[in-house]
């Protein structure tokens, strides 16, 4: 049974949407107030195929996660002649990935857990190569994520372009940045935070392998405190990394076993956050209109997603 505070039971015993609870026709209507003009943003990152452009140079990921693999399936050159009809010709794709570390994503309820047990008691046993048949990807692709978005920019609150490797973000700091822009995360929102580590890869791609920023092991307790359905980040897991590769804190600390595991509560990974930041700057805001959906990918331990964020 994983250490309390814990969201297990609270929307049943048969609950494979954890947070995304929070979503109801209610919240979402509310949500939509925090679109005021109607401009819109992506934070996705491009998904570039490996075996046909220069992705491995261009677009972050962390080392020995297989890069995307994108190629036509009918084009008219090195694959067969596309149909042809009256002169006209048609393309088609093929891509293979693996969304976690490569990709904009958001992980399902049964990508991390410790013991036997999913999130709700669900028994991890049903998680094997052939998918997940409890809290994959398609119960949150079911109702999406549609609510309020709250950027807390951690790198504007250090006055720097980005965070360094080994820094971590504490529930004193976030406190702090909420005060400074005068919002309260709560139920239902979704927290967006930025590091600006995504820009270490233009300077230097070893650099940005060296290790990664991330939230500390506080600010995964106090966000769920507060009820949120998905923290979302552009870093590449949330908590930090070290040059390992790997987070440093126990099975109690663990940033993916706090949020996803024991609060149900959805994360989305290596997301673009510097045209967001810059934007709401201007406008003195740090609240917007969040969408996301993932693909229902049946079992799926997590998807690929291009985040909207709609000022």
């Amino acid at each position: 049974m994983p250490k309390p505070p814990h969201n297990w039971g609270r929307w049943g015993s048969d609950d494979q949407q954890g947070a995304l609870n929070h979503l109801t026709p209610a919240a979402v209507l509310a949500a939509l107030g925090a679109a005021r003009e109607g401009r819109v943003h992506s934070l996705a990152m491009p998904i570039r195929g490996a075996t046909s452009g220069p992705a491995p140079t261009t677009v972050p990921h962390l080392a020995g996660r297989p890069l995307p693999q994108h190629f036509m399936s009918i084009d008219g050159g090195d694959y067969a002649a596309g149909v042809r009809a009256a002169g006209a010709r048609i393309a088609d794709d093929a891509l293979v990935l693996s969304p976690h570390g490569t990709t904009t994503h958001m992980d399902a309820l049964c990508h991390m857990w410790a013991g036997e047990e999913l999130y709700n008691g669900h028994p991890a046993a049903r998680v094997r190569s052939y998918g997940a048949t409890r809290l994959g990807i398609e119960h949150a692709a079911a109702r999406g994520v549609l609510a309020r978005g709250v950027l807390l920019d951690a790198a504007a609150h250090r006055g720097v372009t980005h965070l360094r490797a080994t820094d971590r973000i504490g529930a004193n700091e976030l406190a702090a940045i909420c005060a400074r822009d005068g919002t309260d995360p709560g139920p239902g929102d979704v927290v967006v935070i930025r590091t600006g580590w995504p820009r270490v890869w233009t300077e230097d791609p070893a650099i940005y392998g060296s290790g990664q920023p991330g939230l500390a092991a506080d600010a995964g307790r106090w966000l769920a405190e507060r009820d949120v359905v998905m923290v979302a980040m552009d870093n590449a897991a949330i908590q930090g990394l070290g040059a390992d590769g790997r987070s440093s804190e126990d099975a109690d600390d663990d940033l993916h076993l706090t949020l996803l595991w024991r609060s149900g509560i959805h994360l989305a990974e290596m997301l673009w956050l510097d045209g967001l930041a810059e934007a709401l700057a201007e406008v003195r805001r740090s609240d917007f209109l969040f969408i996301a959906v993932p693909l229902p990918i049946e079992g799926g331990t997590g998807s690929p997603i291009n985040p909207l964020a709609v000022l």
